[in-house]
């Protein structure tokens, strides 16, 4: 008997040129390959409509998200009212195959009664109360902060209700499924490992020319990081870094400038960036965040020689004996200089393929999501 399966997507999943999609994209080939049936359906923010995904799907549904004042709800946090979509609801009740939420973004349906007998699984990327709480920490503007702040207010209340609305939830760390059966109460909730492009361990031994951190600058925790290393630890060290990512703003390019030994490389592309991390003797990648999973981190495991991170990184993600763990800036000094000069071994190469290679299995994990939706 044919499986059919909705899966409503934060995003258009393709390309997979950023870490938030990484999961969105290469569940679909791992579903297909085991004989799902995919409906995908997409909200595009301006990445456009992309035949990649006619490969996998037997059909993709794209919609516009109702963005600015159109978007805003007193009751309902911003990224999931801007989601809602009367087009989207009909096409799925045309037929009464399961259906898979990407993020708590894609859950209106959870409270609309027409689905109260649907299999309904939502898949958390963060526990996002928090995210948006720590963002409005480290945001650099007003509008900002207060946005973060009310999103917060609004998703923490949303995500304690949504936590019996559903079949199961699958979370992307066991701290967040954590979070979920403490907090929210909800007994549905289990671990489901990232479906990750096939990378291999392909690290390079021996040294590196400089320090790297990465991400989407863009985004203001990275931001804040970038300005955080640039500030307390490189400042204080006369070591090449390189901060790489995209959009960059004005003020992250002028504080790296400032300095002889760092830079900001704007905008690489895939085979840049991947250049730059296996070239890099340290990967520093602290965090301000603790939810949800690093995709840089991984990155770098997998393609990079020493990653050094702080706990907000590592802690529950399964991959901490993989890195070097700082607690302050002080330590995160020190380490950079100590592994600046520590040449990177292949005992450490196998040590990764060791745990990264069972743990980030996408057709064993495809596997494990088609028990829970069909067979649990």
């Amino acid at each position: 008997m044919e499986k059919h399966l909705h899966i409503i997507s934060l995003d258009v999943p393709y390309p997979p040129n950023y870490g938030g999609v990484y999961d969105l994209f290469y569940k679909l080939p791992a579903l297909e390959a085991q004989g799902i049936k995919i409906h995908l359906h997409c909200f595009d923010n301006g990445r456009g409509e992309q035949p990649e995904l006619n490969k996998y799907c037997e059909e993709v549904h794209y919609y516009q998200r109702n963005t600015g004042h159109k978007g805003v709800s007193t009751k309902l946090p911003y990224i999931v009212s801007s989601r809602k979509n009367e087009e989207l609801e009909n096409n799925l009740l045309r037929d009464n195959h399961p259906v898979f939420m990407e993020g708590i973004h894609c859950t209106t349906i959870a409270f609309d009664e027409r689905f109260n007998h649907r299999k309904k699984f939502v898949r958390v990327h963060n526990v996002e109360y928090q995210y948006y709480k720590q963002l409005f920490r480290y945001s650099r503007t007003l509008f900002k902060k207060m946005y973060y702040w009310y999103e917060s207010r609004l998703l923490k209340n949303y995500e304690r209700q949504l936590a019996n609305k559903a079949s199961a939830f699958f979370a992307v760390t066991n701290k967040d499924a954590k979070v979920y059966k403490n907090e929210f109460k909800c007994n549905t909730v289990s671990y489901l490992p990232l479906f990750m492009p096939p990378w291999k361990v392909e690290c390079r031994t021996g040294m590196g020319a400089f320090c790297l951190y990465h991400g989407k600058l863009s985004v203001d925790e990275n931001e804040h990081a970038a300005i955080w290393l640039l500030e307390r630890i490189f400042n204080k060290i006369d070591i090449p870094f390189i901060i790489a990512g995209m959009n960059p703003s004005p003020t992250l390019q002028r504080l790296a400038q400032a300095r002889k030994h760092t830079c900001v490389v704007a905008n690489p592309s895939e085979k840049e960036m991947q250049d730059l991390i296996g070239k890099a003797q340290v990967n520093v990648l602290p965090s301000f965040n603790s939810t949800g999973i690093k995709i840089k981190l991984l990155n770098a495991l997998y393609n990079g020689r020493h990653c050094l991170v702080n706990s907000a990184t590592s802690d529950g993600s399964g991959l901490e004996e993989l890195c070097h763990v700082a607690a302050n800036e002080n330590t995160f000094r020190e380490r950079v200089e100590q592994l600046y000069h520590q040449p990177f071994t292949a005992a450490e190469i196998e040590a990764r393929k060791s745990i990264l290679n069972n743990h980030y299995n996408n057709e064993a994990n495809a596997k494990q999501l088609i028990e829970m939706i069909w067979e649990k």
